[in-house]
């Protein structure tokens, strides 16, 4: 596949800037405050995968997930199993339509499903219901009983607005409708985490969760990151996962096979829109043009078009 110029020189940055701030040896030896290279985004669905949901990536996984769910002190989850070590195929990271989500187990008991999604598919609410009852009713083997069901969370960092709330995280549950605080189960949880509402607090670092996505974001600066580093040691031990996956070469360009195809599907979405714009645009052009015919037809002059016309132009705004 030849590579354009563009892409020559973004992964000749990335070979240089990674080369001089990661460390040869495995991560868990390193211990750095040295804050991540600018050209690599945390929240590339292979990279999240690379650094939270591969077998030793437990320490930031856990912490992770006990800030999203709010867990402090003794009511922390203090275990964790990942479920799945993905084997990544250059066909494979370049698929598009592949998802590589974090799969989990809480204390042996409950499921956790971690994504990211950086476009707006306009289908986040069916699509994280599918991920969370895909979950759910896998769990269950033949012959087993209906209690034997697992609770299962789905927890969606998305980079778009979404959800019409006014918090950067939302959080839903099986409720009655005239009683709120009675929920029909604990077995269903879904989380959203609105990194477009959060960047809008400009640098808040009061709480975990908070930390976590500042690290997360892209736009963080270094001081910024540094501290957050200072403060928590489940993302000090995710940045220094970071280094070390960022420092290999095989990781580099399967990193940059994932970033073109995420680019391509982007651009492909796109054209289609304009495609359809242009369409639209020349068939309501006929429409109209049919439907003046028709008024002329019907006797009408020149000036009781234009003001049939104008107020449908007013009707309709």
């Amino acid at each position: 596949m030849q590579i354009s110029r563009k892409y020559q020189n973004f992964w000749q940055n990335i070979c240089f800037r990674s080369s001089k701030m990661a460390s040869p040896h495995p991560y868990r030896g390193m211990k750095t405050l040295i804050t991540r290279s600018s050209l690599y985004d945390p929240l590339n669905d292979f990279l999240f995968y690379k650094v939270m949901g591969e077998k030793g990536d437990e320490v930031q996984l856990l912490g992770f997930i006990n800030a999203v769910l709010g867990k402090t002190g003794d009511d922390k989850f203090t275990s964790i199993e990942i479920l799945e070590d993905k084997t990544f195929t250059p066909e494979k990271i370049g698929d598009k339509s592949v998802t590589l989500d974090v799969r989990a187990v809480l204390h042996g008991k409950t499921k956790v499903n971690v994504e990211v999604q950086l476009r707006n598919e306009h289908n986040m609410d069916k699509r994280s219901l599918f991920y969370w009852s895909e979950e759910f009713v896998k769990s269950l083997k033949k012959g087993q009983d209906y209690i034997e069901l697992p609770d299962v969370i789905a927890i969606s960092i998305v980079d778009f607005d979404y959800i019409n709330t006014s918090s950067f995280h939302s959080c839903f549950h099986l409720r009655d409708d005239n009683e709120r605080d009675v929920i029909l189960t604990n077995s269903l949880e879904i989380h959203f985490i609105n990194m477009v509402k959060y960047r809008k607090m400009k640098g808040r670092l009061n709480d975990s969760l908070s930390r976590w996505l500042t690290w997360f974001d892209r736009n963080s600066t270094p001081e910024l990151l540094e501290e957050v580093l200072k403060m928590d040691n489940a993302i000090q031990t995710a940045n220094e996962r970071l280094l070390y996956v960022t420092g290999d070469e095989d990781a580099q360009r399967e990193y940059l096979v994932r970033f073109r195809a995420m680019c391509d599907m982007t651009s492909m979405q796109n054209a289609a829109h304009r495609e359809g714009v242009k369409e639209g645009i020349a068939q309501g052009r006929e429409e109209r043009r049919e439907e003046i015919l028709k008024l002329f037809e019907q006797g009408l002059s020149v000036d009781e078009i234009k003001e049939r016309l104008k107020r449908q132009i007013t009707d309709n705004k």
